[in-house]
């Protein structure tokens, strides 16, 4: 009986095979950054708009990350965490401001969540659901946020700060 494979056939499978393991890499990865017909970025959190469905963008490199997903679960969310070594374009896609980045950004609700909110913060945005607002962010890492904790106790001051699609920057109070 003769083998019906040819070389043919076996370049078919592999280019079939690449493909296909392309796609699924492609899918790993996260959604898709998407536009509107006019070109917009999706609302933040289109993909969680269950209000207390979360997801963690996070630097693999990054443990307190970690420790500020914790503190949203024990707060009651749903927290699904996502490595991405291509923070800077999550922050991009979720309109976040370049001077209020930080280590993570989450979504929720048609939200972004930028770095180590304290969730009586979530919990005011979500409850209240301003239209101007896309996000709320501690800029930076301080000391003594939430996920910040120091075994000394030290604690940097810090502001949680409300940002626009319009670009406005304003402080944000529970």
């Amino acid at each position: 009986m003769k083998n019906p494979m040819t070389r043919r056939h076996l370049f078919g499978l592999i280019a079939v095979g690449s493909g296909m393991a392309l796609a699924a890499c492609n899918s790993a990865s996260g959604p898709a950054a998407t536009s509107d017909k006019n070109g917009a970025a999706p609302a933040p959190g289109a993909e969680t708009s269950s209000p207390k469905r979360m997801l963690v963008y996070r630097d693999p490199e990054c443990g307190c990350c970690e420790a500020w997903a914790d503190i949203a679960r024990k707060a009651g969310y749903d927290v699904t965490v996502e490595n991405r070594s291509d923070m800077a374009a999550v922050k991009t896609r979720y309109g976040v401001p370049g001077q209020l980045a930080s280590c993570h950004t989450a979504v929720i609700g048609g939200y972004a969540i930028e770095g180590h909110v304290p969730m009586q913060h979530v919990a005011r945005l979500l409850h209240d659901k301003p239209r101007d607002i896309r996000g709320i962010a501690v800029p930076g890492m301080p000391r003594g946020s939430p996920g910040m904790e120091m075994p000394d106790g030290s604690v940097d001051a810090f502001e949680v700060m409300a940002f626009g699609s319009d670009g406005k920057v304003s402080e944000f109070r529970a």
